[in-house]
């Protein structure tokens, strides 16, 4: 399903606000924090310094690998879940991947949404697309006790954008559909989906003059699944991925060179305030 409701922005980006720029300015510092080495030989680092910019939260700790690691959440019980990992591949810093996104769900945590963050351990390799990623045993214990989640946003990679024709790509056959310009923001799910991506992509661009393109596919094609919310489809809940199209667009990633440098934090902020926007509206629907 490739027809969203709503237009994408087009045009020059309106200036960006007073607050625009302070929040792009935070998310710069967390990236350059989260992004200073590989996080996978390392986790707690990271962990410490997302539990303490969440301030109230909780951790959920969990065997892997024959060491404990732990998703931290924040404390506030809602019906939305907002995540994003916060490991990295071996020899990469992982500045987009996925220190922009926690940079994001930080930000966003300090709005007091209406919704739980949560920063997942674990979505890279060995563990991707297994039981032992961190999403994976969130998902699992929230089906346990029953609780009830309407939906689940999985950030992956929200800092790459460029304005150069033939700079976005695509798998088979979406590419005769979308533009070749890497300066949007994606909503990807599956076909099971299908209603939260529209919903979603629908208020964000209600929302926020910023460019966002948006599908719903056959989980098979390359790319659909490949994050957190692939975790919580398998547990029967809605879940989508927000992105900025990770390979199909960024050079460097899962390499040594995906350093802080390489992002757009300003673009990074205005993704931020859409989303936060966005989160307001659709549990304004829920009430």
């Amino acid at each position: 399903m490739i027809a969203m409701p709503g237009r994408s922005h087009a045009g020059p980006l309106p200036p960006l606000s007073d607050e625009g720029r302070a929040l792009a300015e935070r998310l710069r510092r967390h990236v350059a924090v989260l992004a200073k080495s590989e996080r996978n030989t390392d986790l707690e680092t990271a962990a410490r310094y997302i539990e303490s910019a969440f301030g109230s939260c909780e951790s959920q700790y969990f065997e892997s690998g024959g060491r404990k690691v732990r998703n931290i959440q924040t404390t506030n019980p809602a019906v939305t879940i907002v995540g994003a990992h916060y490991d990295t591949v071996p020899g990469s810093p992982g500045a987009d991947d996925n220190a922009s996104a926690v940079a994001v769900l930080i930000e966003l945590a300090a709005m007091q949404l209406p919704a739980r963050f949560v920063a997942f351990a674990n979505e890279e390799m060995p563990y991707f697309l297994g039981p032992e990623m961190g999403s994976f045993v969130s998902a699992k214990r929230l089906r346990e006790r029953g609780e009830n989640v309407r939906a689940m946003f999985s950030l992956e990679m929200l800092g790459y954008y460029r304005d150069v024709p033939g700079s976005q790509h695509y798998p088979a056959p979406l590419g005769w559909f979308y533009p070749d310009r890497a300066d949007f923001i994606g909503f990807v799910g599956d076909l099971g989906a299908r209603v939260l991506v529209r919903r979603s992509i629908a208020s964000f661009r209600k929302h926020a003059q910023f460019p966002s393109e948006g599908v719903a596919a056959p989980g098979m094609i390359p790319g659909v699944t490949w994050s957190d919310h692939w975790a919580f489809r398998k547990h029967g809940y809605p879940a989508i991925m927000v992105t900025d199209t990770a390979f199909y667009r960024y050079p460097h990633y899962h390499l040594p060179s995906d350093t802080p440098e390489k992002l757009d934090y300003e673009r990074m902020a205005r993704v931020t305030l859409g989303l936060a926007a966005m989160l307001r509206e659709l549990a304004d629907e829920a009430r």
